[in-house]
């Protein structure tokens, strides 16, 4: 099988990492963070410049008809960067949940605006108590008329501070770990009884908790069966993985060459550490654990797009739990190799490091996956 980039994806990959070379150094990055938003306005308009927004929509959908492998092109090069616009939570996990179940109408509302850099959105699903489970959905939809009125609490909601629109899940029949009664709704930021609590993440990235106060959903922003929306969430849950695996493989990349280059600089005993074999093994264990994860991120982008779920899920199952504990290895040994300094907030490979933790937790750990795979008989099944 041919792994290699065409033209137009190479152009791409060798595009962005320009644009962030030039414009997101440690330095720049942590002035971004430091700005009201927590990331840069200017930069999120270079990317829709970019065509990036649009690259996973439609042509139908004012995008580009992009793949799978474009989005990991370029969440692979946001990993190097450790870039803080809030990509993943809309075009992903927002704009990915109206791509696959939204309506003709819901899509050319807000798709073409999102691809345009003109809209950003959220998706609000987790709750205190789910853990990983998808099902576990406590918040309520009940039916006022024609409407429905949502109450309840979210919790780590990504960009959910800034997002224009949250797609909010909400239960509408049943208890709350049923798999059926789960429903779907596309909430405006500006709702009344909704309020936001925005912070920053370990990572530096942005979320925000909410809490739905008989918040009023119109019919027509329910998007697909509001019986039924777990199937949609369980396909985003899956694109999201994909996703997130291709950016650890630019995080790792960036714990590995920074470790690489301190070996060759830091000195002791008069020569450089990198002489000593032992630490030369380190970061060959580290270059074995990145490039067996890449192979999985690959897998894991090759499946994004299967309408087979149980094939689907068990590869998705295996790459989150590959790139948990490579990812795992490669910061801690890179952490070991710096010493104090890797701890410091002054010295980027800490930084990287936390990304790569947070990106473990999202959409279930090492552990979880580890389980969900052995629970379904295996990869290969």
């Amino acid at each position: 099988m041919d792994f290699d980039f065409n033209e137009e994806q190479s152009m791409l990959r060798d595009s962005l990492d320009r644009l962030l070379a030039d414009k997101y150094g440690f330095e720049k990055r942590n002035a971004i963070m430091a700005q009201p938003e927590g990331w840069s306005p200017d930069m999120w308009q270079a990317y829709a410049e970019m065509g990036l927004m649009a690259l996973p929509f439609a042509e139908e959908d004012g995008g580009l008809g992009g793949t799978p492998v474009e989005t990991m092109i370029v969440m692979e090069s946001f990993g190097k960067a450790l870039a803080l616009e809030p990509y993943f939570p809309t075009v992903v996990l927002g704009g990915g949940l109206l791509r696959m179940a939204g309506s003709p109408e819901q899509r050319a509302e807000f798709l073409p605006q999102v691809a345009a850099g003109d809209l950003k959105l959220a998706f609000a699903h987790t709750e205190r108590n789910a853990r990983y489970d998808l099902n576990h959905v406590e918040t309520s939809a009940e039916k006022d008329g024609g409407d429905w009125v949502l109450s309840g609490t979210k919790n780590v909601v990504l960009g959910g501070g800034d997002a224009d629109y949250l797609l909010v899940t909400a239960r509408t029949s049943g208890d709350a770990r049923d798999e059926n009664g789960i429903g779907i709704f596309i909430v405006d930021a500006k709702a009344e009884g909704l309020s936001r609590r925005g912070y920053k993440t370990q990572d530096g990235q942005r979320a925000a908790d909410l809490t739905l106060d008989k918040v009023k959903v119109a019919a027509e922003r329910v998007i697909g069966d509001p019986g039924n929306g777990l199937p949609a969430i369980r396909r985003l849950a899956d694109s999201a993985i994909a996703a997130l695996c291709a950016e650890a493989i630019g995080v790792m990349g960036q714990l590995h060459a920074l470790t690489l280059e301190y070996l060759k600089v830091r000195k002791q005993f008069g020569v450089p550490i990198g002489v000593f074999q032992v630490l030369q093994h380190d970061a060959v264990d580290m270059f074995v654990a990145m490039e067996q994860a890449r192979s999985m991120a690959l897998y894991a982008t090759m499946m994004a797009d299967s309408n087979d779920d149980e094939e689907r899920g068990r590869a998705m199952n295996a790459a989150k739990a590959e790139i948990g504990r490579a990812g795992k290895l490669v910061g801690e040994t890179a952490i070991q190799l710096h010493g104090g300094v890797g701890m410091t907030m002054e010295y980027a490979v800490g930084h990287y490091f936390k990304r790569m933790t947070m990106i473990d937790i999202a959409f279930g750990d090492h552990d979880h996956h580890l389980r969900q795979l052995a629970a379904g008989g295996g990869l290969f099944a």
